[in-house]
């Protein structure tokens, strides 16, 4: 996989829109081929306590969260929304 290869990936806005079977299988072989070696960037307004969740099964969830929240730098923003401050 060629993604896998990136020095750096960001996912932007995670869990707007539940996953397929498909893109979990596609995400977890991408997180498998990255993790300990190149760096990943997820944003989400979603809590990391309902990913599990968002992810749906449970399988997969345990597989894609362990690669992704346990080795993670965890950084929680607080505040109003930037775009709302630019309409001021």
């Amino acid at each position: 996989m060629q993604l896998a290869r990136l020095d750096l990936i960001v996912i932007d806005d995670w869990g707007l829109a539940a996953p397929s079977a498909q893109e979990r299988s596609d995400l977890l072989e991408l997180l498998d081929d990255r993790v300990g070696t190149r760096s990943t960037v997820i944003t989400s307004q979603l809590p990391i306590e309902h990913w599990h969740a968002y992810l749906g099964d449970p399988t997969f969830a345990d597989a894609i969260l362990d690669r992704v929240v346990h080795a993670a730098h965890k950084l929680t923003l607080k505040g109003e929304s930037m775009r709302k401050k630019e309409k001021a």
